[in-house]
């Protein structure tokens, strides 16, 4: 029994980590240009300079009203999973997959470190002349200036959200 859960675990691990996921640090903010172009920080660049000249995938985001910015070698990991685990046959999975797939756009930068920002994806975050790029785990979030305090919560409840969805995981016994 015990042998089955290494390997249950080890399997569950090679499949999920078959590539380095970069985690970008930070949160800056920035102003547009007047053709809706953002600065991308110097530190992101330098936390992804491999990845640049891949470019980038940005979509809407699937709970709140910002959008998600994917180095395109995540955007591929996240394909797969996804490919794996959605039949296009059925109506349900295709109804999933054309909600998901709308509303992406690739972008990349140009020469003076600039990206420019579809203007569709901009109405639907409301993103006015001044955005906010927020580091995650293998995604940006970019969100209108105005919009990113509102969904913070405050320190006693992300500390028992943290307990909530953490706790416990680090010292559970083998079962």
């Amino acid at each position: 029994m015990k042998w089955c859960k290494v390997v249950k675990k080890f399997y569950f691990y090679a499949q999920t980590r078959e590539s380095t996921m970069i985690t970008f640090i930070g949160d800056y903010t920035v102003r547009l240009d007047s053709k809706g172009r953002l600065s991308f920080p110097a530190a992101f660049k330098k936390q992804s300079r491999e990845l640049l000249q891949d470019g980038f995938v940005l979509k809407r985001d699937l709970f709140e009203n910002c959008l998600i910015m994917y180095p395109m070698e995540e955007w591929e990991r996240q394909n797969k999973i996804i490919r794996s685990r959605t039949n296009p046959y059925n109506k349900e999975h295709a109804r999933f997959l054309r909600m998901f797939f709308s509303g992406t756009a690739e972008v990349s930068l140009d020469a003076n470190n600039r990206m420019l920002l579809p203007k569709r994806l901009m109405e639907y975050a409301g993103i006015g002349d001044e955005v906010v790029l927020a580091g995650q785990s293998g995604k940006i979030e970019i969100w209108a200036s105005d919009q990113y305090g509102k969904v913070s919560v405050a320190d006693d409840e992300f500390a028992s959200m943290a307990e909530k969805i953490l706790g416990g995981l680090f010292d559970e016994p083998e079962k």
